[in-house]
């Protein structure tokens, strides 16, 4: 077994440095040094439902270097930059597989961390650590441009939103609302512009009109505001809906337009739907969840092309009890990266 260290699950939302064992290299496997780890809200909910009869080393969105490779290994060679995500295995037969899209696998893909691995059945621990080690299919080329700083949360936060939006075949002409600006709704608006639409932020009070605009946001609605809501219904042919705590749809189904789509990226869980609020203008509910391996490549892409990053604040690993509190504070704008060099 390899050796590193890491920042291992100690306590309720708390973490501890410890060392850490990764496997030896399997044939088509890579080592990445880890340089940047973004810090996910899935992170925090993990840290907290924590039951201890696992080790749990969070972490999914991170970028590195290739420190050694497998002897089958043709993507990549020692001193690559690379990005890797909260997928790093999957069955590879299922139609959904066949079909590039890991993410939906039928018997789940391997999560980046508190997943299994395929081969020996051990637990996967994440990239809140200095190596990892993974199947090459699940490792990307950082394009040439492409911050790995900033790029870390691409690989959560931001493949969550680009593979909905390019499915629902986002671009010029669309008329986007994207509901929350955190670390989904940021990159959201970012996309949507990027890809062409006319884009607006629906937002709980004022306060981020001016960073709405920032990011290229053409308009901006105060949700709890009743009269502007009105005056918004039907406005739009895709809301992209990015609140993680539950809430009702209905007010934000009222804003989807004559067969426009409603798609929800932030709350995993039950909703309840009055099917007269789909039926009215032949509405569609839909939601998505990370993204296959083509959509990421295509993503990381793009970014580079159009020079879209997320809003980052970095901190050394060392602070990542801090940024756990501020983050459950919602302290940030708009996502938190960890630099690995000092765990």
């Amino acid at each position: 077994m390899r050796t590193t260290i890491g920042w291992l699950a100690a306590a309720p939302e708390g973490l501890r440095s410890a060392p850490l064992e990764r496997r030896e290299l399997r044939p088509d496997d890579i080592a990445v040094r880890v340089d940047y780890c973004g810090l996910c809200h899935s992170d925090l909910q993990a840290l907290r439902g924590h039951d201890g009869h696992s080790p749990l080393v969070p972490g999914h969105e991170f970028t590195g270097v290739v420190s050694e490779v497998g002897p089958d290994v043709t993507a990549f060679s020692v001193g690559d930059t690379v990005a890797v995500g909260n997928i790093v295995d999957s069955c590879g037969q299922c139609s959904m597989c066949r079909a590039g899209q890991e993410n939906f696998c039928h018997s789940f893909p391997t999560l980046t961390y508190g997943g299994r691995d395929r081969v020996d059945g051990s637990t996967t621990l994440g990239g809140f650590s200095r190596e990892y080690v993974v199947r090459e299919g699940f490792a990307y080329r950082l394009p040439a441009g492409l911050d790995p700083v900033a790029a870390a949360p691409l690989m959560c936060a931001g493949i969550t939103v680009w593979e909905p939006l390019r499915a629902l075949e986002v671009g010029p002409g669309a008329r986007v609302a994207v509901v929350g600006l955190g670390g989904l709704g940021h990159l959201a608006v970012k996309f949507a512009v990027a890809l062409g639409a006319t884009t607006t932020v629906i937002s709980r009070t004022p306060d981020k009109a001016e960073d709405a605009r920032r990011l290229g946001a053409h308009g901006f609605v105060v949700s709890t505001d009743s009269v502007q809501m009105a005056e918004a219904r039907e406005s739009f042919d895709i809301v992209i809906d990015t609140v993680s705590a539950p809430h009702d749809l209905a007010a934000y189904l009222n804003l989807v337009g004559m067969n426009g789509t409603l798609s929800v990226l932030g709350y995993l869980g039950p909703v309840t739907v009055e099917v007269t609020d789909l039926l009215m203008g032949r509405k569609k509910l839909t939601a998505a969840g990370s993204g296959g391996r083509p959509s990421t490549a295509e993503m990381l892409q793009f970014c580079a092309d159009h020079g879209v990053v997320p809003e980052v604040e970095v901190l050394p690993s060392a602070q990542i009890d801090t940024a756990l509190r501020r983050l459950a504070d919602n302290d940030v704008r708009y996502r938190f990266v960890l630099d690995m060099s000092d765990p």
